[in-house]
């Protein structure tokens, strides 16, 4: 059997997600998916978006900004910054990703404010949310989630959107349920004070289906889509 092209690939991960808002009962299109291309090549992003993807994921500033401008302006693709951002790299990201993901501390909201404000622009972010308690995992306790993301809100040049969370690697897609869920949970609390801030970015390769039960609004999924990441050395 002839292995599937990324076109192949994303049409299937699209009738999977389908299938999972019919399965919640939501209506189609609610999920927006960002497809993962972080340590894929430029022109398996150009072949994602030749098949129709919107929506581009990376994680790293650097590959960012080379594959942003290897697929050049005329291209309709909304770029995300979905990894953890140091200060000294948001003059790269802001104003080239639509949305920044991984925001956890006030210092990198300010500083993102700062070169948006210098851009003239307004940078939408989300509160990216640390729910398993992992040392390795960047993003902000849960506790703290809701008032990091109304400081954030006042930061002039900043637009928070909602709320993102990594869990641990799941051996089974229900692994991963108990943390969507207390991400759900934490999106009302945080609509109660700021309405539009709806956003919830969660799910991923391995659990997509579960995440869209709990109420994910964009999903991001590399692998099943491009296939096996290259190895690093």
């Amino acid at each position: 059997m002839a292995e599937l092209t990324v076109a192949g690939r994303l049409a299937r991960v699209r009738t999977r997600i389908a299938a999972a808002e019919a399965n919640a009962g939501r209506p189609p299109g609610s999920v927006t998916l960002v497809a993962v291309s972080k340590t894929f090549s430029a022109d398996a992003a150009i072949e994602a978006v030749t098949a129709g993807a919107a929506d581009l994921g990376e994680n790293r500033a650097q590959e960012l900004r080379d594959k942003s401008a290897a697929l050049g302006p005329g291209r309709d693709v909304r770029w995300h910054f979905i990894g953890h951002l140091q200060t000294n790299k948001v003059r790269v990201v802001v104003g080239t990703a639509s949305l920044i993901h991984s925001v956890d501390r006030f210092g990198l909201a300010e500083a993102i404010g700062r070169r948006a404000v210098h851009l003239d622009l307004s940078q939408e972010v989300l509160i990216q949310v640390a729910l398993a308690g992992e040392a390795a995992k960047q993003g902000i306790e849960p506790g703290r989630a809701v008032a990091l993301a109304e400081e954030v809100a006042g930061i002039e040049g900043v637009t928070v959107r909602g709320l993102m969370t990594i869990p641990p690697i799941p051996q089974d897609p229900e692994d991963s349920r108990p943390f969507y869920r207390q991400l759900a949970e934490l999106s009302e609390i945080l609509q109660g004070a700021l309405p539009a801030a709806a956003e919830l970015s969660m799910g991923m390769t391995r659990d997509f289906e579960v995440a869209i039960e709990e109420g994910a609004t964009m999903v991001r999924v590399g692998e099943a889509i491009f296939g096996p990441r290259p190895s690093s050395g």
